[in-house]
């Protein structure tokens, strides 16, 4: 599953910097006063120039000039800081600094322009005007704004603008807003860069192109510019938002955790945040830990979609309370009954239970799933999982041959192993396992699938180097359980056998393998108060198990007994 969140910030949209060239000096064209000049002369150009660059240095530059000139009284300094200041701070929140008072002369039209734009309301620019300003300030409106046909009633004006003024950040960046947030990801970029190619210090742009970035799923390239811009203003938290952001979409848990929590040192209730920590958590196997986040966050809302969906996976795996996760499912699913993966965890959850209405609700939902038309491969997968554990072989094959078109996974890897060995195909399901191995040696699913694929083709003595070279280097538990196994299928005597079957069971009594070989050694030997002892140990495990329930009919006399 993959979850994707909103980077704008609150007042820039999620802008970025970019690059800074020289910008020459434009003489503003005539304007109504005192829109244009002031007092000041050339200053007052030089004043304006730096404003309408719109980039931090451009712009604490101006509000220095305003302040060393002793502007800041006048009628064009005031409203000139309050152009300024209002620039930073909805554009350009991060900047720390300090600002001179807002108090912008109350009948200018700058002035009605960002008040009204306060208010949500877009004022536009009188069709004859030449004035670079108000043909851009009228978006700040727009910051917050997500509906199309709203945004791109702004396109005209800061198209004109761009015309007054191609030397500015300011028209490009929010133009680059309007065709993201309209989807048209292609303008979006060319829009991005061009703020991005006027000034590097145009930050807002830079984290515009990674946002287009991660919606062509180029995350990879996305972290590789949010890392350099990092580097760069490294107290920045909104680049920080939106680098923590694309790791945690990346799935790049390690890096995901501490980039989070940076975030959450800052703001403690940032609820986006608390979410992404519990998520993190979860995937990363923590469940008691999300606990703590979750609890918090219910407090933000609790009807949240990925909450309950959280809530869930740690009630099913951490605590192993099928009902309690099937719950918060259904929560899910009664808003929403077509969510899939909400859909297919559930499906899950009640074929693995023991109780047939369940298992029949199950196959309900998954035939659901899959009688939809087109399949995801998530579906499929459930399937594929299902089919194995009834060890229907033939209907496992067809469902995965669809999967490895569409995808070469490890857990792929290790299905085909499985399938083709409980088809007998013993060189394809060595093939398969092969590949698991060598694509990465330390995993330990992949290791034993390839160490019994190479039992099951004969070549015993390569197996049993990688058995003892395993058994050595663990110190105990379920793994060493398992290799001794693997070990007792390779052994030629009895007694051998029955000794590392002993040896896997004393590290872990729930092995299913080792536990149905020890009941048939006694099988064989008709013995049948061990055999029972052990069958009825194996049946508790896997109660579906076609082999077992084959025994379990032979036995029914001897288990209704012992039972």
């Amino acid at each position: 599953m993959l979850l994707v969140f909103s980077a704008l910030s609150s007042c820039a949209g999620g802008g970025e910097t970019i690059q800074e060239t020289p910008i020459p000096v434009q003489n503003p064209a005539p304007e109504t006063p005192p829109a244009v000049r002031g007092n000041g002369g050339g200053i007052a150009d030089e004043i304006r120039k730096l404003v309408e660059e719109g980039t931090p240095p451009s712009i604490l530059r101006a509000l220095d000039l305003i302040r060393s000139r002793d502007l800041g009284s006048s009628e064009y300094g005031r409203i000139m800081n309050a152009v300024s200041i209002t620039l930073i701070q909805k554009i350009y929140p991060d900047i720390q600094t300090v600002l001179p008072l807002f108090d912008p002369p109350q009948t200018h039209v700058y002035t009605r322009i960002i008040r009204e734009a306060e208010r949500g309301n877009y004022t536009p620019a009188p069709s004859s005007s030449q004035d670079y300003l108000e043909y851009v300030l009228p978006f700040l409106a727009f910051l917050n704004e997500n509906r199309p046909e709203r945004l791109m009633s702004a396109v005209p004006d800061l198209t004109r603008a761009k015309e007054l003024n191609r030397e500015s950040v300011l028209a490009p960046f929010f133009l680059g807003l309007i065709y993201e947030r309209s989807g048209r990801m292609d303008e979006a970029e060319a829009e991005f860069t061009r703020a991005y190619e006027i000034s590097r210090e145009c930050y807002p742009a830079v984290l515009g192109l990674a946002r287009v970035m991660v919606a062509r799923g180029n995350l990879a390239d996305a972290i590789r510019l949010l890392s350099d811009l990092v580097t760069r203003y490294p107290d920045n938290m909104t680049i920080k938002r939106q680098l923590a952001i694309a790791y945690y979409q990346n799935r790049d848990w390690s890096r995901a955790e501490p980039a989070v929590a940076e975030i959450l040192q800052r703001d403690p209730r940032d609820g986006q945040f608390i979410l992404m920590r519990a998520h993190i958590m979860v995937e990363q196997g923590q469940f008691l830990q999300a606990q703590a986040p979750l609890d918090l966050y219910a407090t933000i809302d609790s009807n949240n979609r990925l909450y309950l969906f959280l809530r869930a996976r740690v009630q099913a795996e951490g605590y192993r309370n099928r009902d309690s996760a099937l719950n918060y499912l259904r929560s899910i699913l009664r808003s929403d009954p077509n969510d899939e993966e909400a859909s297919v965890y559930a499906a899950r959850l009640l074929m693995e239970s023991h109780r047939p209405e369940d298992q029949s609700e199950g196959r309900a939902i998954l035939q659901r799933l899959l009688g939809a038309g087109n399949p995801s491969p998530l579906v499929m997968d459930l399937a594929l999982q299902d089919a194995i554990r009834r060890e229907a072989w033939q209907e496992s094959q067809g469902y995965l041959d669809t999967l490895l078109n569409e995808r070469r996974s490890s857990q792929d890897l290790l299905n085909a192993y499985t399938v083709n060995h409980g088809l007998g195909n013993n060189a394809a399901a060595l093939s398969f396992a092969r590949e698991l191995y060598e694509r990465d040696p330390s995993n330990e699913d992949g290791a034993i699938a390839y160490i019994s694929a190479l039992i099951d083709t004969g070549r015993r003595d390569e197996a049993s180097r990688m058995i003892e070279s395993r058994l050595a280097s663990l110190p105990g538990g379920t793994l060493k359980s398992k290799y001794y196994y693997l070990r007792s299928r390779i052994r030629t005597g009895e007694e051998s056998i029955m000794n590392d079957l002993r040896s896997s069971l004393f590290e872990d009594p729930r092995n299913l393998d080792a536990l149905i070989a020890m009941f048939e050694i006694y099988h064989r030997r008709r013995d049948e108060r061990r055999a029972v002892y052990y069958l009825k140990q194996a049946l508790a495990l896997a109660p579906d198990n076609p082999l077992l329930q084959r025994y379990q009919n032979e036995y029914a006399s001897a288990l209704g007994s012992t039972f």
